[in-house]
């Protein structure tokens, strides 16, 4: 426990930074639905005539004269790039910064097991994410019964915690890269996380390149699947846990035997 509440102290300004940046956002565009609801028609016309770019963003299946609607295609894309963003750099700099800092020499001259090392940064990792989006879900929730509307739980509750899994995968996938390095990684992590959102883009634009779906985690995150189906596709479900366990089970394999400068 002891490295995990070393890991959460350290971590804490930019925890509070990217929740509030991210919750914030998400305030703002659902103070601004009232006003967009009453453009719907207007609205309608001009993604209908954005061709590409509308089925890039789902807007092609989905009315955004509704909350869901507008939650899923406007506070979606703040959620999902800047959750994944986050959830990257959590993962990309959990074990390099040893190294980087130059306090490696420090922690592992301790009787603390490598595999001991691993798993407390790993449960930092995944008790910033969780609370980071509880914190976010608890703004969203507030924000809609501030504007009068009646909150769509059910919808609500789906779209967060896809996004969730999207940042879990992401952050375990950068936490086995994070094994490899020794220096710092943060552009190796926003970049995995910036062409993960980019390859869903090119797959939704494209039929094909529909494959691609299978390669980035925000193809099971898109809204209007998701309201359509209301629930996510199991098969990317489970094509992104194996790559978060792969990315753990690496990080393991990894860090157990490298050599720490």
């Amino acid at each position: 426990m002891t490295i995990i509440k070393h890991e959460l102290r350290q971590n804490r300004t930019a925890f509070s930074v990217w929740t509030a940046s991210i919750a914030f956002l998400l305030v703002v565009c659902i103070v601004l639905f009232p006003e967009m609801k009453g453009e719907t028609d207007a609205l309608g016309d001009l993604f209908a005539s954005m061709g590409s770019f509308t089925a890039a963003f789902g807007m092609d299946r989905l009315n955004i004269g509704t909350l869901t609607g507008f939650y899923a295609i406007e506070c979606g894309n703040i959620l999902g790039l800047g959750g994944a963003l986050y959830a990257s750099l959590l993962g990309i700099s959990a074990l390099a910064k040893e190294e980087k800092g130059r306090t490696a020499e420090f922690l592992l001259t301790h009787p603390v097991l490598r595999e001991r090392v691993i798993t407390e940064k790993l449960a930092a990792v995944l008790l910033q994410i969780i609370a980071a989006n509880l914190l976010i879900l608890i703004s969203a929730l507030l924000s809609i019964r501030l504007i009068g509307e009646e909150i769509p739980l059910k919808e609500l509750l789906l779209m967060h915690g896809v996004y969730f899994l999207l940042q879990l995968e992401l952050a375990c996938v950068c936490f086995g890269i994070s094994a490899f390095l020794r220096r710092g990684g943060a552009g190796i992590g926003m970049g995995l996380a910036a062409a993960a959102y980019f390859l869903n883009l090119v797959a939704n634009i494209s039929d094909s390149a529909r494959f691609l779906r299978w390669l980035t985690p925000f193809a099971y995150c898109e809204g209007a699947d998701l309201l359509s189906a209301g629930k996510p596709d199991g098969g990317l479900i489970a094509a992104g846990t194996a790559l978060a366990c792969a990315g753990i089970m690496i990080a393991y394999l990894q860090y157990g035997r490298k050599d720490i400068r």
